[in-house]
């Protein structure tokens, strides 16, 4: 993930960051790395959280201009309390990303991020959503995202499985991010992960020291 510099316009934003989201039997895992850059080069931060609460069942990763992330996911916060206060009932996980989807459409010329909201609802369960930048959304059961997340399509494509347990799942995903920030040099740090089911949240620190290791590094 990158923060803003003076010369992002000539440089361009990339997207140094590793973000994912799997559903498993009951629930879902979502993930990112912790590290921030600037234009690509320039370590800003090993210890970003992009993993956002934006309900209380319902979080989003963020990936790209970190300022344009923070931004809509406060936003998006804001919407869902109001919506919650005046349904009376929890907003459902595709409500929250159908408001970053809108966000991010109707700013597409400005802003330069991109999410994955997971989380679990009544209606529906455990569900993963994706918000590119331009503001396409669409669900999956798994879904990877940043420019760690082209290292690990092979891995993803052969490990992932329906219906795993809450602890496959989290392996799963503690060992994508382990061979994405192994490889790319704009992600990094900790994995940091969140476990949704129906009786609530839990929260995974995983220390760069203590990740999965498959090749020298």
């Amino acid at each position: 993930m990158e923060k803003r510099s003076a010369d992002s316009q000539v440089k361009g934003v990339s997207t140094g960051t590793t973000i994912l989201a799997a559903t498993f039997k009951g629930g879902v895992v979502i993930g990112s790395d912790s590290r921030a850059s600037i234009g690509g080069e320039y370590v800003s931060s090993k210890t970003i959280n992009k993993v956002i609460q934006v309900h209380d069942q319902i979080f989003c990763c963020m990936a790209g201009s970190l300022a344009d992330a923070q931004a809509v996911t406060k936003a998006a916060k804001f919407h869902l309390s109001f919506h919650s206060v005046q349904m009376e009932t929890p907003p459902l996980v595709i409500a929250a990303a159908s408001v970053l989807q809108e966000m991010c459409y109707k700013n597409r010329e400005e802003l330069q991020a991109g999410f994955i909201t997971a989380g679990w609802d009544r209606k529906k369960g455990p569900q993963v959503y994706v918000v590119s930048l331009g503001g396409m959304l669409i669900g999956q059961p798994v879904t990877i995202g940043g420019s760690g997340s082209t290292y690990i399509y092979g891995y993803v494509d052969a490990k992932y499985k329906p219906n795993m347990s809450r602890d496959e799942c989290l392996q799963f995903a503690t060992n994508a991010l382990a061979l994405a920030m192994g490889r790319d040099n704009v992600s990094g740090g900790v994995a940091h992960l969140v476990v949704i089911t129906e009786t609530g949240v839990e929260h995974v620190v995983v220390p760069g020291n203590k990740l999965p290791k498959f090749h020298n590094e």
